[in-house]
């Protein structure tokens, strides 16, 4: 038995939390709110991220950093991207103090804002390497609520230290969930942080009442400015063929548990953004990946069509079906392209 410790308790989070403690880990989650904290101790419930699910009463939750962290082996961090680097930095002088070097783990998936980093870099960063072994990025096809009723699902740990990598397939595979290994960290965040951006267009796509061609269209030419910003940066294209790339970008497009999808389909509905944001009651991650990959890819100079209209819809307030309109008559052009 290994002492685990889950920064997060969000549906994600705390699944996993849960799934850990399934395996017979000694898990610890480590939550802001000392409400929710309560709630889960007495009645082991989530409501406002798992409604009707029932956790484990093996699963110790708290919310003290210090208390989750003292003697883990295993340091898992499920944050939004948006709060990350406060989190890491709390979690990097706690293991400074404790003089303690875990394994680091993170199931996050997004792109910092103005810095562009990808969620291994900030903990890099915020972590000192006295104080951490590897990080390993756990990304793929997971939504929590299957996961949580125990569908079969399958994802990538991935580090460019195998080692590292198959050390946490061994910590986290079980009959229902299974992990895979890649050295391709690179390719692993991007394919989890920009398919966001493409489940927000297939909402809006549902939204307006297009059907399955046009899905299918965006999701493969989604899956081709993925690889091209990711294959800039590094990664390997093969990745993006995999669980951590298409993988993930096929259940997040067609799956209403998905929220960038369900904000999408909003958007597509007319509901304006700030309205979705402030009654979606998690973070839609994919808002502000456009952003950044917007960004990113101009400076890059890398063509990103989709996620150019995505931003021109959700930051200059372009009409969705305009957007649309003008991706359809670009000039044509070679699909290897």
């Amino acid at each position: 038995m290994s002492k685990v410790a889950v920064l997060g308790a969000g549906s994600w989070g705390s699944i996993l939390a849960n799934l850990l403690t399934g395996n017979g880990e000694d898990t610890w989650l480590w939550a802001r709110d000392p409400e929710q904290v309560e709630t889960f101790n007495r009645w082991h419930v989530n409501p406002k991220y798992m409604e009707d699910f029932k956790y484990s009463t093996d699963l110790h939750v708290t919310n003290d950093m210090e208390e989750a962290v003292k003697d883990a082996e295993f340091v898992l961090v499920v944050i939004p991207t948006k709060g990350i680097r406060q989190v890491a930095t709390k979690l990097g002088k706690l293991l400074k103090k404790l003089n303690q070097k875990p394994l680091i783990i993170h199931a996050t998936k997004g792109l910092e804002q103005n810095t562009y980093n990808r969620p291994s870099e900030i903990i890099a960063e915020c972590v000192a390497p006295e104080n951490r072994q590897e990080i390993v990025v756990l990304s793929g096809p997971s939504h929590a609520e299957d996961v949580a009723i125990q569908d079969m699902t399958a994802i990538t740990a991935a580090c460019t230290d195998l080692r590292a990598a198959e050390q946490v397939q061994k910590l986290f595979s079980n009959n229902y969930f299974r992990v895979y290994t890649n050295d391709d960290v690179i390719g692993a965040e991007y394919g989890a942080a920009l398919k966001n951006i493409i489940a927000l267009g297939a909402g809006c796509l549902t939204g307006l009442g297009y059907k399955d061609n046009a899905r299918a269209a965006l999701i493969t030419r989604g899956l081709a400015e993925i690889r091209r910003l990711g294959v800039a940066f590094g990664a390997n294209p093969f990745t993006f063929i995999g669980l951590s790339g298409v993988g993930d970008l096929v259940v997040t497009c067609t799956s209403k548990n998905s929220r960038n999808w369900r904000a999408g389909y909003q958007l597509g509905q007319g509901r304006r953004l700030d309205d979705i944001i402030s009654h979606m009651g998690m973070v839609i991650e994919g808002v502000y990946t456009v952003k950044a990959a917007h960004e990113l890819a101009e400076k890059r100079h890398v063509k990103m069509p989709i996620t150019d209209a995505l931003y021109r819809v959700l930051y200059e307030d372009e009409d969705v079906e305009q957007a649309i309109t003008e991706l359809m008559n670009r000039s044509v052009t070679t699909e290897l392209e």
